[in-house]
Protein backbone atom coordinates (compact mmCIF):
# COMPACT_ATOMS: atom_id res chain seq x y z
CA UNK A 1 0.00 0.00 0.00
CA UNK A 2 2.94 2.12 0.79
CA UNK A 3 4.66 1.81 -2.59
CA UNK A 4 1.16 2.32 -4.13
CA UNK A 5 0.89 5.72 -2.69
CA UNK A 6 4.98 6.56 -3.35
CA UNK A 7 4.13 5.71 -6.83
CA UNK A 8 1.12 8.29 -7.62
CA UNK A 9 2.65 11.72 -7.55
CA UNK A 10 5.11 10.26 -9.85
CA UNK A 11 2.30 8.77 -12.17
CA UNK A 12 0.56 12.19 -12.27
CA UNK A 13 3.60 13.86 -13.18
CA UNK A 14 3.88 11.29 -15.97
CA UNK A 15 0.91 12.23 -17.41
CA UNK A 16 1.30 15.83 -16.86
CA UNK A 17 4.57 15.40 -18.78
CA UNK A 18 2.63 13.66 -21.52
CA UNK A 19 -0.10 15.80 -21.96
CA UNK A 20 1.72 19.35 -21.92
CA UNK A 21 4.21 17.47 -24.45
CA UNK A 22 1.15 16.24 -27.00
CA UNK A 23 -0.39 19.92 -26.42
CA UNK A 24 2.83 21.32 -27.96
CA UNK A 25 2.82 19.02 -30.27
CA UNK A 26 -0.45 19.56 -31.74
CA UNK A 27 0.30 23.87 -31.32
CA UNK A 28 3.33 23.13 -33.04
CA UNK A 29 1.89 21.64 -35.69
CA UNK A 30 -0.94 23.54 -36.40
CA UNK A 31 1.27 26.25 -36.34
CA UNK A 32 3.16 24.95 -38.87
CA UNK A 33 0.58 23.83 -41.52
CA UNK A 34 -0.41 27.28 -41.44
CA UNK A 35 3.36 28.61 -42.30
CA UNK A 36 2.99 25.75 -44.79
CA UNK A 37 -0.17 26.87 -46.18
CA UNK A 38 1.28 30.86 -46.28
CA UNK A 39 4.00 29.38 -48.51
CA UNK A 40 2.07 27.63 -51.01
CA UNK A 41 -0.38 30.99 -51.66
CA UNK A 42 3.14 32.84 -51.73
CA UNK A 43 4.53 30.17 -54.27
CA UNK A 44 1.00 30.00 -56.16
CA UNK A 45 1.06 34.13 -56.57
CA UNK A 46 5.29 33.57 -57.74
CA UNK A 47 4.41 30.56 -60.58
CA UNK A 48 1.14 33.06 -61.68
CA UNK A 49 3.13 35.89 -61.82
CA UNK A 50 5.55 34.00 -64.00
CA UNK A 51 3.08 32.62 -66.26
CA UNK A 52 0.83 35.66 -67.02
CA UNK A 53 4.30 38.18 -66.96
CA UNK A 54 6.61 36.28 -68.15
CA UNK A 55 8.45 39.07 -70.35
CA UNK A 56 8.86 41.49 -67.09
CA UNK A 57 11.73 41.19 -65.65
CA UNK A 58 13.63 43.97 -63.04
CA UNK A 59 15.18 46.80 -64.34
CA UNK A 60 18.47 46.41 -62.64
CA UNK A 61 20.34 44.47 -65.66
CA UNK A 62 23.28 43.21 -62.57
CA UNK A 63 20.05 41.34 -60.92
CA UNK A 64 17.76 40.18 -63.75
CA UNK A 65 16.57 37.32 -61.78
CA UNK A 66 14.89 39.32 -59.27
CA UNK A 67 12.20 39.93 -60.87
CA UNK A 68 8.88 39.48 -58.37
CA UNK A 69 7.57 36.60 -59.29
CA UNK A 70 11.30 34.90 -59.13
CA UNK A 71 11.62 36.55 -54.97
CA UNK A 72 8.44 35.14 -54.65
CA UNK A 73 8.86 31.74 -56.38
CA UNK A 74 12.04 31.45 -54.04
CA UNK A 75 10.24 32.90 -51.25
CA UNK A 76 7.50 30.27 -51.15
CA UNK A 77 9.76 27.28 -51.48
CA UNK A 78 11.68 28.22 -48.64
CA UNK A 79 8.79 28.69 -46.34
CA UNK A 80 7.00 25.70 -47.64
CA UNK A 81 10.10 23.59 -46.69
CA UNK A 82 10.43 25.01 -43.59
CA UNK A 83 6.93 24.38 -42.33
CA UNK A 84 7.10 20.88 -44.05
CA UNK A 85 10.15 20.10 -41.72
CA UNK A 86 8.35 21.77 -38.86
CA UNK A 87 5.28 19.70 -39.19
CA UNK A 88 6.84 16.59 -39.60
CA UNK A 89 9.20 16.86 -36.84
CA UNK A 90 6.20 17.78 -34.28
CA UNK A 91 3.74 15.18 -35.64
CA UNK A 92 6.86 12.57 -35.97
CA UNK A 93 8.32 13.96 -32.17
CA UNK A 94 11.49 13.59 -34.00
CA UNK A 95 14.36 15.38 -32.53
CA UNK A 96 16.71 15.90 -35.45
CA UNK A 97 14.09 17.42 -37.66
CA UNK A 98 13.00 19.70 -35.08
CA UNK A 99 16.51 20.87 -34.40
CA UNK A 100 16.94 21.17 -38.43
CA UNK A 101 13.65 23.54 -38.03
CA UNK A 102 15.01 25.30 -35.27
CA UNK A 103 18.39 26.43 -36.67
CA UNK A 104 17.06 26.98 -40.52
CA UNK A 105 15.07 29.31 -38.76
CA UNK A 106 18.09 31.19 -36.84
CA UNK A 107 19.86 31.16 -39.45
CA UNK A 108 17.13 33.33 -42.02
CA UNK A 109 15.80 34.90 -38.86
CA UNK A 110 20.41 36.09 -38.37
CA UNK A 111 20.05 36.91 -42.29
CA UNK A 112 17.22 38.95 -41.86
CA UNK A 113 18.74 40.82 -38.92
CA UNK A 114 22.40 41.24 -41.00
CA UNK A 115 20.45 42.57 -44.15
CA UNK A 116 18.40 45.12 -42.19
CA UNK A 117 21.81 46.67 -40.27
CA UNK A 118 22.92 46.79 -43.88
CA UNK A 119 20.55 48.34 -45.01
CA UNK A 120 20.65 50.94 -42.85
CA UNK A 121 24.54 51.46 -42.29
CA UNK A 122 25.70 51.60 -45.72
CA UNK A 123 21.87 53.22 -47.32
CA UNK A 124 24.09 56.04 -49.11
CA UNK A 125 26.40 53.62 -50.71
CA UNK A 126 23.51 51.11 -51.37
CA UNK A 127 21.53 54.46 -53.27
CA UNK A 128 24.76 55.24 -54.86
CA UNK A 129 25.44 51.74 -56.43
CA UNK A 130 21.52 51.71 -57.10
CA UNK A 131 21.96 54.77 -59.21
CA UNK A 132 24.71 53.40 -60.98
CA UNK A 133 22.96 50.10 -62.01
CA UNK A 134 19.62 51.59 -63.01
CA UNK A 135 21.72 54.32 -64.99
CA UNK A 136 23.70 51.16 -66.80
CA UNK A 137 20.45 49.69 -67.53
CA UNK A 138 18.97 52.46 -69.46
CA UNK A 139 21.61 51.62 -72.09
CA UNK A 140 19.51 48.42 -72.97
CA UNK A 141 16.53 50.07 -72.80
CA UNK A 142 14.05 48.70 -76.39
CA UNK A 143 17.35 46.75 -77.33
CA UNK A 144 17.19 42.94 -78.04
CA UNK A 145 16.45 40.63 -75.88
CA UNK A 146 15.63 43.51 -72.73
CA UNK A 147 11.80 43.14 -73.52
CA UNK A 148 11.30 42.59 -69.86
CA UNK A 149 13.60 45.44 -68.36
CA UNK A 150 12.08 47.65 -71.26
CA UNK A 151 8.73 46.62 -70.07
CA UNK A 152 9.55 47.66 -66.63
CA UNK A 153 10.78 50.85 -67.16
CA UNK A 154 7.69 51.84 -68.75
CA UNK A 155 5.56 50.39 -66.04
CA UNK A 156 7.51 52.04 -63.52
CA UNK A 157 7.41 55.36 -65.34
CA UNK A 158 3.64 55.07 -66.39
CA UNK A 159 2.17 54.46 -62.39
CA UNK A 160 5.28 56.84 -60.96
CA UNK A 161 4.90 59.68 -63.45
CA UNK A 162 8.19 60.18 -63.36
CA UNK A 163 11.13 59.68 -65.99
CA UNK A 164 14.76 58.71 -65.82
CA UNK A 165 16.39 58.07 -62.63
CA UNK A 166 17.36 61.45 -61.15
CA UNK A 167 15.33 63.18 -64.12
CA UNK A 168 14.09 63.16 -67.64
CA UNK A 169 17.72 64.16 -68.98
CA UNK A 170 19.00 60.73 -68.17
CA UNK A 171 17.88 59.28 -70.77
CA UNK A 172 19.88 61.92 -73.69
CA UNK A 173 22.54 60.42 -72.37
CA UNK A 174 20.79 56.62 -72.58
CA UNK A 175 19.62 57.27 -75.99
CA UNK A 176 22.37 59.02 -77.35
CA UNK A 177 20.08 61.95 -78.27
CA UNK A 178 17.70 64.25 -77.09
CA UNK A 179 14.76 62.08 -76.52
CA UNK A 180 12.69 60.43 -73.85
CA UNK A 181 10.96 56.97 -74.05
CA UNK A 182 7.25 57.19 -75.21
CA UNK A 183 6.24 56.53 -71.31
CA UNK A 184 7.54 59.58 -69.80
CA UNK A 185 4.81 60.81 -71.88
CA UNK A 186 1.46 62.94 -69.59
CA UNK A 187 -0.29 61.61 -72.96
CA UNK A 188 1.07 58.58 -74.31
CA UNK A 189 1.32 58.43 -77.94
CA UNK A 190 3.43 56.34 -80.67
CA UNK A 191 6.85 59.11 -80.84
CA UNK A 192 5.65 61.15 -78.11
CA UNK A 193 8.92 61.10 -76.77
CA UNK A 194 10.99 61.72 -79.03
CA UNK A 195 9.16 65.42 -79.34
CA UNK A 196 10.69 66.76 -75.75
CA UNK A 197 8.20 69.09 -74.49
CA UNK A 198 6.44 70.44 -70.98
CA UNK A 199 4.01 67.58 -71.65
CA UNK A 200 6.93 65.04 -70.81
CA UNK A 201 7.29 63.81 -67.20
CA UNK A 202 10.02 66.03 -65.48
CA UNK A 203 10.90 63.87 -62.25
CA UNK A 204 13.26 60.95 -61.64
CA UNK A 205 11.85 57.72 -60.58
CA UNK A 206 14.17 56.88 -57.77
CA UNK A 207 13.41 59.92 -55.27
CA UNK A 208 9.65 59.12 -56.34
CA UNK A 209 9.89 55.20 -55.58
CA UNK A 210 11.46 56.18 -52.48
CA UNK A 211 9.06 58.53 -51.57
CA UNK A 212 6.06 56.01 -51.96
CA UNK A 213 8.29 53.20 -49.90
CA UNK A 214 8.78 55.77 -46.58
CA UNK A 215 4.99 56.25 -46.52
CA UNK A 216 4.38 52.84 -45.99
CA UNK A 217 7.08 52.24 -44.12
CA UNK A 218 5.24 52.07 -40.85
CA UNK A 219 3.32 49.10 -42.39
CA UNK A 220 6.39 47.29 -43.97
CA UNK A 221 7.94 48.07 -39.90
CA UNK A 222 4.81 46.30 -38.64
CA UNK A 223 4.90 43.52 -41.50
CA UNK A 224 8.46 42.61 -40.92
CA UNK A 225 7.86 42.75 -36.65
CA UNK A 226 4.94 40.07 -37.54
CA UNK A 227 7.59 37.95 -39.38
CA UNK A 228 10.19 38.22 -36.36
CA UNK A 229 7.68 36.89 -34.00
CA UNK A 230 6.25 34.25 -36.21
CA UNK A 231 10.15 33.06 -36.30
CA UNK A 232 10.75 33.70 -32.94
CA UNK A 233 7.56 31.68 -31.65
CA UNK A 234 7.94 28.64 -34.23
CA UNK A 235 12.01 28.84 -33.04
CA UNK A 236 10.79 28.63 -29.06
CA UNK A 237 8.27 25.82 -29.87
CA UNK A 238 11.05 23.77 -31.67
CA UNK A 239 13.06 24.18 -28.79
CA UNK A 240 11.10 23.80 -26.17
CA UNK A 241 9.42 20.60 -27.65
CA UNK A 242 12.83 19.30 -28.42
CA UNK A 243 14.23 19.74 -24.89
CA UNK A 244 10.93 17.92 -23.89
CA UNK A 245 11.45 15.06 -25.93
CA UNK A 246 15.36 14.83 -24.63
CA UNK A 247 13.88 14.86 -21.20
CA UNK A 248 11.65 11.94 -22.13
CA UNK A 249 14.22 9.65 -23.65
CA UNK A 250 16.87 10.18 -20.97
CA UNK A 251 14.22 8.54 -18.63
CA UNK A 252 14.78 5.11 -20.55
CA UNK A 253 18.30 5.46 -20.13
Amino acid sequence: MEICKGTKPDHRKFNMAQTCLSCLKYLMFSFNLIFWLGGCGVLGVGIWLAVTQGDFATISPSYPFLSVANVLIAAGTIIMVVGFLGCLGAIKENRCLLLSFFIILLIIFTLELTGIFIFISGRDLIDKYAHRDLTKGMRLYSTEGNAGLTKAWDIVQTDFRCCGVENYTDWFTAFGEDKVPDSCCLEYGKGCGATLSKTNFQEGCYMKVMDVLEQYLLVVGIFGLCIASIQVLGMAFAMVMYCQLRKESSKYY
